[in-house]
Order: C-alpha cells, then sequence, then structure tokens
C-alpha cells in the first residue's frame, strides 16, 4: 500500500515533515511532492495549493505519476454546525460540492447516483476505531466544498441544503478525482473557524495548531493501517 496526502496549504503540510522519513522531492505542475515512509507505509506528502483545481491536480498526479493506491486530504477547515467546536477534527463519511449544480455530477460524467461522494469504507471504519480512544474530539459526518471562504451570511443556505459539519475549497475535488479512479479516500480536517469564531483572523490564528492536529490523527490512522 502507498499513501499519498495532500494538504491545501504549507502549513498544513509542514507538521507531516517530523513523520516523514528518507524524503527525497520531486518537482512536477509547479508542485513538491516528497516522497519516503510514515510509520513505515510507502507515502508522498505535499501541499497542493488551495483551491479546487489546484487539489485535483495534485490528486491525479500522484496516481498517475507517483502511483499511490490510497489518498488522504488532511489540514483544517471551517466548521459550520453549531454544535462543531474549535480544534474539532472532521473525518466526512460524505461530501458534495456547495457550488456545483446538482446535476452536473447526475446526469454528465461521472453520472454518479447523488451529488455525495463517499470515503472508503474501510478507513472510515478504521478512523472510527481509532476515534474512542483518541485524545482529540473526532467528529464524523457531512464536509462540503466550494471555491470561496464562508463566513456566517453565506452559511445559512449551506447549512439548510447539505447540513454539513464543515466547510473547505479542496475536500470534494480530491475525492472526485479518487472517485474516478477507483481510489480510496479519507479526509481529515480540523477546525479554525465557527460560527461563533469566524473570519480570516481566527483562521490564520489557529491554522498552525489545528493543522498539527490534523497531521497527528492522520498518522495515528497509518499507523494503525500499517
Amino acid at each position: 500500500m502507498k499513501i499519498g496526502i495532500i494538504c491545501a496549504g504549507d502549513t498544513e503540510f509542514f507538521p507531516f515533515l517530523r513523520y516523514l522519513k528518507n524524503d527525497t522531492v520531486t518537482e512536477k505542475a509547479m508542485l513538491q511532492f516528497h516522497e519516503g515512509t510514515i510509520e513505515n507505509l510507502p507515502a508522498v506528502v505535499l501541499y497542493s495549493g488551495v483551491c479546487k483545481v489546484n487539489a485535483a491536480i495534485a490528486a491525479q498526479l500522484l496516481i498517475d505519476v507517483f502511483h499511490v493506491d490510497t489518498i488522504i486530504n488532511a489540514g483544517t477547515a471551517g466548521g459550520i454546525a453549531d454544535d462543531v467546536r474549535l480544534f474539532d477534527t472532521v473525518i466526512a463519511d460524505k461530501i458534495a460540492y456547495h457550488d456545483v449544480a446538482d446535476d452536473i455530477l447526475t446526469d454528465f460524467h461521472p453520472w454518479m447516483e447523488s451529488i455525495y461522494f463517499e470515503p472508503s469504507a474501510e478507513l472510515l471504519a478504521l478512523a472510527k476505531a481509532y476515534s474512542a480512544a483518541s485524545p482529540h474530539r473526532i467528529l464524523f459526518g457531512t464536509a462540503v466544498t466550494g471555491e470561496a471562504f464562508i463566513n456566517n451570511p453565506e452559511r445559512d443556505a449551506i447549512r439548510e441544503k447539505y447540513h454539513p459539519l464543515s466547510v473547505d475549497m479542496e475536500t470534494a475535488a480530491i475525492a472526485h478525482v479518487c472517485y474516478v479512479n477507483k481510489i480510496p479516500f479519507l479526509s481529515v480536517r480540523s477546525i479554525t473557524d465557527t460560527p461563533l469564531h469566524e473570519g480570516i483572523d481566527n483562521f490564520e490564528k489557529n491554522c498552525e495548531r489545528a493543522s498539527g492536529i490534523s497531521a497527528e490523527i492522520t498518522v495515528e490512522l497509518l499507523k494503525r493501517l500499517a
């Protein structure tokens, strides 16, 4: 098994370097892919840059060039449900775009049965088993993705339609690439901002700590996978 780990930003990516052994860097499509081992599993880790297209580029390269057979999206997200707190971690059990028309994915390629992507059942079960013993609060539910930083005025419409726990700019794009390539996928996102602590200032203040939590949880899952 070879694991690909995609983070959106460098702050989310840096904590993984302390876990990555025998790091070799390859540059492709203006991205730096760090290849080595984590918990004795072959792994390739990178940050893709923010937004759906950047994340999708990284995911497809991990599959086509580095031949990973599992992808984990790690990093941070905004909390959107009332009971999601700062530094909680959301592991998505279904993922959707909040800014793509519903029929785009169901009536056209890849002709999905619903608008939701689902993670690997095996990885999700592993995460749920780990969550019972984790020192971190881990929540399971819906994550949504779109090309905007969501502030309170936009939250209500998204909440009403999708009832998500978290929102970000990359997860659905990576899940989409994994879906069409039939590659197992999991998302592990720790919360930097919430309806009570909203805005880019809170994201920036909390990003480093949340990124460390996400990396720690991801590595613990890899340890159990190994």
